[in-house]
């Protein structure tokens, strides 16, 4: 049986719940985040998506060209999901210009590391990544000012079925792939499970240096 998304879903449920539930979604649906937690965790998820962005783009130079629409699109909405997060640092009075903490800079090197990676692997890792955020913002359910406008961008219907598309094209291109690719793109999978975790927990690492900010 030909890998899919769903497969690795059912194949490693731990690891998915770790990467999607986690106390810093919980806690911006209780209200009980700090707000530095989320100042720390919004300037360093700046930062991963514009190397994001860049990933998006690799993949997209490597896509089969009945691929390309879906990636196009989700290159715009990166575009302007880059300007939406300058808008609430402002807002915040938080500084972008901000060194990587090592778990972000880890992600950072993963995704610029499958460049050289087979398209099928590429195209897992993108939906696994996205999949985590969508299903992240989610699962804690309708969530209070100021946190819902964040989960209505990643949470929304719109946004799921995008990631249904990811899913479908990394399932379409996984169907035909040799075992070892097979093998390296489940790998990847578990690498972005293990950094989604990491990142949300990096919003409580002691010594965060991200500004304070408002609130």
């Amino acid at each position: 049986m030909a890998l899919s998304c769903q497969l690795l879903l059912q194949a490693h449920p731990a690891a998915w719940v770790r990467a999607t539930t986690h106390p810093f979604l919980t806690g911006c649906q209780s209200g009980r985040l700090q707000p530095a937690q989320f100042n720390t965790w919004l300037v360093q998820d700046f930062l991963f998506v514009k190397a994001f962005t860049r990933m998006v783009g690799r993949v997209l130079g490597a896509a089969p060209d009945d691929h390309l629409d879906v990636l196009l699109a989700g290159l715009t909405a990166l575009k302007d999901e880059l300007l939406w997060f300058e808008a609430k640092a402002a807002e915040r009075s938080l500084p972008l210009a901000t060194p990587p903490q090592p778990t972000c800079q880890h992600y950072c090197e993963f995704m610029a590391s499958l460049a050289i990676a087979p398209y099928a692997v590429q195209a897992t890792a993108l939906w696994a990544i996205e999949c985590a955020y969508n299903q992240g913002w989610q699962r804690p359910g309708p969530m209070p000012a100021p946190y819902a406008e964040f989960a209505d961008r990643w949470g929304n219907p719109g946004f799921t079925d995008y990631v249904r598309l990811l899913a479908a094209q990394a399932d379409a291109t996984l169907a035909i792939a040799s075992p070892a690719t097979q093998t390296q793109a489940e790998a990847a999978f578990l690498r972005v499970a293990d950094l989604e975790a990491a990142f949300w927990q990096m919003a409580f690492a002691s010594g965060a240096s991200a500004a304070q900010g408002n609130g």
